[in-house]
Order: structure tokens, then C-alpha cells, then sequence
């Protein structure tokens, strides 16, 4: 298996940032178009459709030779990987000194691309305060019908949000948040941009010196000028539903534990492990006791744990297994 990695693992690229630092990052295009072809093979997506879109980058810790120290303090790297609904659609290693959004329009650019050749079409992007600059919302507007951006607060957006009188009183998940929208003209001035604004009331008793009551404050930017805030707000927080999808490749298929100490052929196991996610979906369609959600110790304890064996008959090696469940169904 190692082998097998090197031999489809591609050179790693060095990038230079805007203040002159070298990164390096591994894109292995050939693998990641075999992954998504893989899907419409297996019609878990269909051709001339629109999906909606996540990125995210996501921390995997190890203590390679060629490991860097994170952002969070520990070593590894840092993938960028996007996602269609519980499908990883595209996956770029880089390393885990790099800045999230150190290339990250030319990442994004080749993922839409890439699906965009196997005419699979992007409906809404939605991305955390990591891809909020100018260049990368121009690359999301450039290839979405619509997006949503968390928004990072600065000086001029606070400014902005303190002329703000008409907040309106929702609640979401059982909680009253005021909210509100105002025009986005902090770097894009040209383009009709929306930024919607939430704002909870802090439990603690000290006072904001502009405001009296002191507030916790998340802005969404987007080009959807027909959703209510409300719906704004609701739909970007089902990102949450990726960190599940991490949770299982880092766990059930072994991100956790990279196979090789190069980056490039570890870039090659993370691409064929997000593939391996079909096969308990496929099983799940004829075993009553696997859904598609199982986990992969509970696969392996009721697919794969079954006594057989080969007997030759007819001049051909037959498998017998010793149960009654519908395996002869799995044939291809």
C-alpha cells in the first residue's frame, strides 16, 4: 500500500504568501477527479445538478519528520476540504504552519473547476471567518448562485452596526437573538452585498460603554437579499454537520493515523480514504441493522466479522459463509 501511495502521490508546490513566507502545499488533481467521478458512478451525485457547498480546513495532528506547528500549538498539517452534503468532493494538503487563507482563492478556484468539468454545479457556498477577504468572496460569488461568509468584525463594520436601530427579535434553537441587515460596503463596494447581524445579550453584568447592555455579535455576509435573517442564520449553522464527517475520517478511516512520514503520499490516503464512505452507505441499502450513519466498528462487528470459506466446485473456488444474511444481494 505504501507503494501505491507514492506512486500517485504528485510533487509538493511551495507558496509564497503576501508577506513573503514559503508554505508548502501537495494538490493532487488526477486523484481528487477520480473521487468525484467515483460519485457520479455511484449516483451519489448526479450530473447538471446544483449542490451546496462547504470548505473548511481542517487540524490533522501527527508528529511526521515534516510536521508544523499549528495555529493551535500542536504539529501536523492543515488540509483544506470541501464537502457536498456528507461527501468530501475535493482535498488539498497543506502545511500546518500555513495561513488559512494563504491561497486559499486558488484552492477554492480549482475545486469549483473540478466540479464544474464533471458538470456538477455549486447552488450555495457557505464558509466560516477563514475564507472572509475580498479575493475569496470574489472566487465564491464568481462560481455560486448564492453564498455565506461569517464575517470578521472590525472598526468600520462596528461603527456601522452601532447606527443600527431597527433589530428585530427571533428565536432560534430556543433562544431570542436580535437581528438585523444592513448593506456591505467594507471592501466590495462595487457589489450589491448583504451583511446580516446577530446579536445576543452577554450573561455577565458589565456594560458596554457605547451601548449600555453589552452584546455577543456573529455577521453573516451574503448575496441572498430574499431569506429572512432567520433563515440566513439557521442555514449557515448547519456547517456544524462537517465537523461530524472530520470526526469520522479522523477516526473510522484512520486521519489520525497517517500511513507514511511524506506529505504528498499522505495527501494519496487521505483522497482514497474519503472514498471508502460509499461502501457502508451501499451496504446499508440491504442490511436492515446498517444505516448509512454507522459508524465503521459497528460495519465491521455486522458486515465484516462472519465465518466462511472457499470450496472448489465446478471447477471454480465458491465462497460459503456461515450465515443467513443477504451478502449475494452485494454483488457487482
Amino acid at each position: 500500500m505504501l507503494r501505491v501511495y507514492n506512486e500517485l502521490a504528485t510533487e509538493n508546490t511551495m507558496v509564497v504568501s503576501k508577506s513573503n513566507k514559503v508554505y508548502q502545499f501537495n494538490i493532487n488533481e488526477k486523484l481528487n477527479d477520480l473521487n468525484i467521478k467515483l460519485l457520479l458512478l455511484t449516483n451519489q451525485l448526479m450530473k447538471n445538478k446544483f449542490y451546496d457547498f462547504d470548505y473548511d480546513n481542517q487540524i490533522i495532528e501527527h508528529e511526521k519528520y515534516d510536521a508544523q506547528k499549528t495555529y493551535k500549538k500542536n504539529t501536523g498539517y492543515f488540509p483544506g476540504v470541501a464537502t457536498i452534503a456528507d461527501k468530501i468532493v475535493y482535498i488539498e494538503n497543506r502545511a500546518g504552519n500555513a495561513n488559512v487563507k494563504t491561497a486559499q482563492p486558488e484552492t477554492l478556484e480549482r475545486a469549483f473547476k473540478l466540479l464544474n468539468e464533471n458538470k456538477i454545479f455549486v447552488n450555495r457556498s457557505r464558509m466560516d471567518a477563514g475564507s472572509y477577504s475580498k479575493e475569496i468572496v470574489e472566487i465564491v460569488d464568481k462560481y455560486s448562485q448564492l453564498f455565506y461568509i461569517r464575517a470578521n468584525k472590525c472598526e468600520t463594520l462596528t461603527e456601522q452596526i452601532r447606527q443600527i436601530t431597527d433589530w428585530q427579535i427571533v428565536e432560534i434553537n430556543y433562544i431570542n437573538y436580535q437581528v438585523s441587515s444592513i448593506p456591505f460596503t467594507n471592501f466590495l463596494t462595487e457589489n450589491n452585498y448583504r451583511l446580516v447581524i446577530m446579536r445576543e445579550k452577554c450573561k455577565d453584568a458589565q456594560l458596554d460603554v457605547f451601548e449600555g447592555e453589552k452584546f455577543n455579535y456573529r455577521c453573516i455576509l451574503t448575496n441572498d437579499h430574499k431569506s429572512t435573517e432567520k433563515e440566513i442564520i439557521e442555514y449557515y449553522n448547519q456547517r456544524g454537520n462537517s465537523e461530524k464527517l472530520f470526526d469520522i475520517q479522523n477516526n473510522d478511516f484512520g486521519w489520525k493515523h497517517l500511513p507514511t512520514s511524506n506529505m504528498n503520499a499522505n495527501t494519496v490516503y487521505l483522497i482514497i480514504t474519503a472514498m471508502l464512505n460509499y461502501i457502508v452507505k451501499k451496504v446499508s441499502d440491504v442490511f436492515a441493522d446498517i444505516l448509512p450513519t454507522s459508524r465503521l466498528k459497528r460495519f465491521i462487528f455486522r458486515f465484516i466479522s462472519v465465518a466462511g470459506r472457499y470450496v472448489y466446485r465446478g471447477r471454480q473456488w465458491i465462497l460459503q459463509l456461515y450465515t443467513e444474511r443477504p451478502y449475494e444481494k452485494l454483488w457487482v
